[in-house]
């Protein structure tokens, strides 16, 4: 069974990253949308004005309807069945959660990590028990939640961990995105998702019954990470990198539930639009 994880954001969360994306202050936002400094701070307090939301999303650039959507509590992702070949795992990082995942080939039982989360044990007791050979570790971006656990596991394991030559860490190895790797027969794609963060990276895993895409924080279900170091290339990136992905694919966001390129499409305001 998935693992019930709630969203990562809220429709004021989103707001608030794309307002801060764009570098509006809430008069400059007011003076663009029509919309009230007053019913823009209520807004992003969480008061629901159908007519203020929809005229603030059409000048952030935000769908609307799925931006109300997640107002009005209507947005919930379908669930999303873990693969034979994949296990998604969610720890407590100081005030959120954040998510890590195994993913190895039924076929070899050679197995890798993605990211540590804030306790990386639970994957080293699925992979014992699952009679896994953990080969590698895969970071897609060396924010602290997602490394928390790094040193400890590649002792644990003795085994590689590969970072975007974007982020260099102190005992990883570095790689270029473009570069393919393998989990026994499966391959992974690495796609340069940079925005949330300099060297931020997707995973594209191919070889199970579905395809995944380990995506860090560049996208959430209903939301994304935000450009802490550029919101044009988050946006783009992900537009370009993760939603010309088959629709089939399984989201493996670093926080928040699974869901589909599919589902992103309509149902994430900052892409629907």
């Amino acid at each position: 069974m998935p693992l019930s994880i709630p969203l990562e954001d809220n429709f004021t969360d989103i707001i608030a990253k794309a307002q801060r994306g764009l570098s509006l202050s809430n008069e400059a936002l007011a003076t663009r949308s029509g919309v009230s400094v007053l019913e823009i701070e209520n807004l992003k307090q969480g008061s629901l004005d159908e007519e203020a939301l929809r005229k603030v999303a059409h000048t952030l650039g935000l769908g609307a309807e799925a931006l109300l959507a997640l107002a009005e509590s209507r947005y919930k992702p379908a669930p999303v069945e873990e693969p034979e070949g994949l296990a998604c795992f969610n720890s407590v990082f100081g005030d959120i959660t954040v998510n890590s995942f195994v993913v190895w080939d039924p076929s070899t039982t050679e197995a890798a990590f993605f990211d540590t989360g804030a306790d990386g044990q639970p994957m080293l007791d699925f992979a014992a028990s699952h009679g896994l050979t953990v080969k590698q570790i895969f970071i897609t971006h060396i924010h602290t939640d997602h490394v928390f656990d790094l040193d400890r596991l590649m002792e644990k394991t003795g085994v590689p961990a590969w970072v975007c030559e974007k982020e260099p860490l102190s005992g990883a190895e570095s790689f270029r995105a473009g570069r393919a790797f393998y989990i026994g027969s499966l391959t992974v794609d690495t796609l340069q998702t940079s925005g949330h963060a300099a060297g931020g990276v997707t995973f594209f895993i191919q070889g199970l019954t579905k395809a995944i895409a380990v995506v860090g924080d560049s996208m959430f279900a209903g939301s994304m990470g935000g450009g802490m170091v550029s919101y044009a290339d988050a946006l783009r990136n992900n537009r370009e990198q993760i939603l010309t992905l088959p629709d089939t694919t399984i989201i493996c966001p670093g926080h928040g539930p699974l869901t589909t390129v599919s589902e992103q499409k309509h149902a994430n305001p900052f892409f629907s639009a």
